[in-house]
């Protein structure tokens, strides 16, 4: 029997490590573009210098497309995907990527048909998670309330997001810590948990 919260009218996926398998080595991402380890890329490059910032961000974007070129579908994600669509839900994806990044990567994994190109926030239109204003704009769109809503993702963002925007929350992690399990409503370790 599916979870209950498979009632809800309106989802956010993140991208990246929840509806793909996770690929990213956010470590080495950080050494090649040369900034500290202490803080995320984009927080780092929005504390350079434009003159500094600009070539690091092409460097960036290089770097997801090699990396979304060669995205893969996450276990359980179509067959979600599909009894959402089947329950006329509303679906959308929040994401700290570029908008080309998501299309790339969508595409390469065998989901880019799931989703409308406005259901898809970046980067490149909102402030980035954790700020709640991707949620808030996909809402706002759909005519929806928070109390229908379900923002689904694999890290700390993802839930402060959700949180701050008033959605429940579900955090999907396979190595099954949850180390921010204070921040979500719902601790699965695949997404194929929700339809069972």
């Amino acid at each position: 029997m599916p979870h209950p919260l498979m009632k809800r009218k309106y989802w956010i996926f993140d991208m990246d490590g929840t509806l793909t398998l996770a690929q990213h080595d956010f470590i080495a991402m950080r050494q090649a573009l040369g900034l500290p380890g202490h803080q995320t890329i984009l927080e780092s490059l929005a504390e350079l210098p434009e003159a500094e910032a600009a070539p690091k961000r092409i460097q960036l974007n290089k770097i997801e497309l090699e990396i979304a070129s060669q995205a893969q579908a996450a276990e359980g994600a179509t067959d979600l995907l599909d009894y959402l669509r089947h329950q006329n839900a509303q679906i959308g994806i929040l994401t700290r990527n570029s908008l080309q990044n998501i299309e790339v990567t969508l595409r390469a994994a065998g989901l880019w048909d799931y989703f409308s190109v406005e259901n898809l926030v970046s980067r490149d239109c909102v402030p980035p998670k954790p700020h709640p204003a991707g949620i808030e704009r996909l809402l706002t769109q759909w005519q929806g309330l928070p109390t229908d809503a379900v923002m689904v993702g694999d890290y700390l963002y993802d839930l402060q997001a959700g949180r701050a925007a008033q959605t429940s929350t579900i955090y999907i992690d396979p190595s099954k810590k949850f180390n921010h399990r204070e921040y979500a409503d719902v601790c699965i370790a695949e997404l194929h948990e929700l339809l069972s």
